[in-house]
């Protein structure tokens, strides 16, 4: 069934549209969040109301007696309602790059994709329409709230681009600016200190009436940091009381090891500001444990890890401290669903795998579609420190999904919510989302009216990027990488008999 409006008068039901403050969604199937439980609830043919942008009520009633007067009713009917999918870790600045990366390597991201290599070939205006469409891409597959790792800033015109393009799109955007030393333009650390000042002493003008929040990111708090550079970017996160913080942590042979202990001596992890550990494949038991002692989390990306051979040998063991995230979505897919199965599957294959290599049979799956979806949602929220995302319970942000369970061929003869999202639903089942209350996509559609300009301005720079990377040769690699340990060569697959029939060119 498609959205319905209806406006509840004074008196009861009146066919006179008017911009009312609250929004009941109705009839639908939800996946609430219990506190009493500390777990899911299923409330079937139940209603949520929303007044402003926080849930005002979850009801067991498809039409609760009392509404406040003009209330916008919206049937979803027979649908299924959940929270909004949180992103812990993306950089929305590289959109533009789409196919051209399909089979690339960390290694040779870092050497062709990355900001360090791409700084003197994006304009701002480069910046900010990648930034636009990949955060409308996000939304429109389910991601209400992102927290962007924004690697974009190498001068202030480009910081500015991309922080723009995430106010205007009305996502939740946890906008990380980050302090790096981009030595292509000779733009370092202390030339990015006051364009973030400027932002952040003015982020309660630049930010009003939306939900982007400001962060930080920083990658050199170990293993060998410059420590007077790192403790200037702890004592701005102090000084601004920014919202988040986040780094890469990779460790083991690729070095960028940022691990919470390496942190900790810069006196922020025991604060009040969330702090966010990307990836962290190689992180210890003594650091898991710090995460869990100061209630820091990491956020796996597991698709992106897969892909680019990162690897994540230990994060199985930190899921109660982990939540997920997308990275380069320019390579891969762009939304949460797609990482929370792919996550439950791999962490299915690795538990099983430990009873199939002593010569047993296993019995029990070691992970639930539940748990996946608690990763998806919720984690993310308290990732964050932000109880009142990835949750539908009263009090909590209105970012939803209504997913067309009525009507797909994927969810056809669904009866358990959570599976039916987690294992069966694909982003073409998304039918509405609304972020702060607020529809960014109805009826199957992104409600901006702009998009359409957007997407061909989009276009046209993502035509004019991609021309520039076709032209320039792939690195070859040589002695050692960054971290000091060498390079190795993994064997390529075959799907074809024969000789040399293999690997193939992308279709560029």
């Amino acid at each position: 069934m498609r959205c319905r409006s209806i406006v509840f008068g004074a008196l009861g039901l009146s066919n006179v549209f008017v911009n009312a403050a609250s929004t009941l969604l109705s009839g639908g199937t939800i996946i609430a969040w219990d506190d009493d439980t500390n777990y899911l609830k299923i409330i079937r043919n139940g209603s949520v109301l929303i007044t402003d942008d926080r849930i005002a009520a979850v009801n067991t009633d498809p039409l609760p007696s009392k509404l406040p007067s003009g209330t916008k009713l919206v049937d979803i009917s027979n649908q299924i309602l959940t929270p909004g999918f949180i992103d812990t870790h993306r950089h929305g600045w590289q959109t533009v790059f789409k196919t051209i990366g399909s089979n690339t390597s960390l290694t040779e991201y870092f050497s062709r994709y990355g900001e360090y290599f791409a700084a003197d070939k994006f304009t701002a205006a480069d910046v900010y329409i990648s930034q636009l469409a990949g955060l409308y891409e996000a939304m429109n597959g389910g991601v209400t709230t992102l927290l962007d790792h924004a690697s974009h800033t190498w001068s202030a015109s480009t910081s500015y681009a991309g922080f723009n393009a995430s106010i205007e799109s009305g996502a939740r955007v946890f906008w990380a600016f980050t302090f790096h030393n981009i030595t292509s333009l000779n733009y370092t650390t202390s030339d990015q200190i006051p364009t973030f000042r400027e932002m952040a002493k003015n982020r309660e003008v630049l930010l009003k009436d939306s939900p982007t929040e400001l962060g930080v990111a920083y990658d050199y708090w170990g293993s060998n940091p410059n420590v007077h550079e790192a403790q200037t970017i702890a004592n701005l996160v102090s000084e601004f009381n920014v919202s988040v913080v986040t780094t890469h942590s990779l460790a083991g042979p690729w070095g960028f090891s940022n691990l919470p202990s390496q942190v900790q001596q810069f006196n922020i992890l025991n604060g009040t500001v969330p702090v966010v550990f990307s990836h962290s494949s190689f992180i210890t038991a003594d650091d898991l444990q710090l995460l869990r002692s100061t209630n820091q989390y990491i956020s796996i990306t597991a698709e992106s890890e897969m892909q680019y051979g990162h690897g994540h040998p230990h994060s199985y063991y930190a899921q109660d401290q982990a939540a997920l995230g997308i990275d380069t979505h320019f390579t891969y897919s762009a939304d949460i669903l797609t990482q929370a199965r792919m996550w439950l599957q791999a962490a299915r294959h690795y538990f099983y795998n430990q009873v199939l290599e002593n010569w047993h049979v296993p019995t029990y799956n070691p992970m639930s579609a539940n748990q996946a979806f608690l990763l998806a949602t919720r984690s993310g929220g308290l990732a964050l420190r932000r109880p009142d995302l990835g949750v539908i319970k009263v009090g909590a942000k209105a970012d939803l999904v209504v997913w067309d369970a009525e009507n797909s061929p994927s969810l056809l003869g669904w009866e358990d919510p959570v599976a039916a999202i987690i294992l069966h639903a694909n982003i073409g089942d998304v039918l509405h989302v609304l972020i702060d209350g607020k529809f960014v996509k109805k009826d199957g559609k992104l409600v901006n009216p702009d998009y359409p300009s957007i997407r061909k301005t989009f276009l046209n720079t993502s035509k004019k990027i991609q021309k520039i990377w076709k032209g320039l040769p792939y690195p070859t690699y040589e002695g050692t990488f960054a971290s000091g340990y060498g390079y190795g060569t993994p064997e390529t697959v075959d799907v074809q008999r024969g000789k040399d029939t293999g690997y193939g060119t992308q279709f560029l």
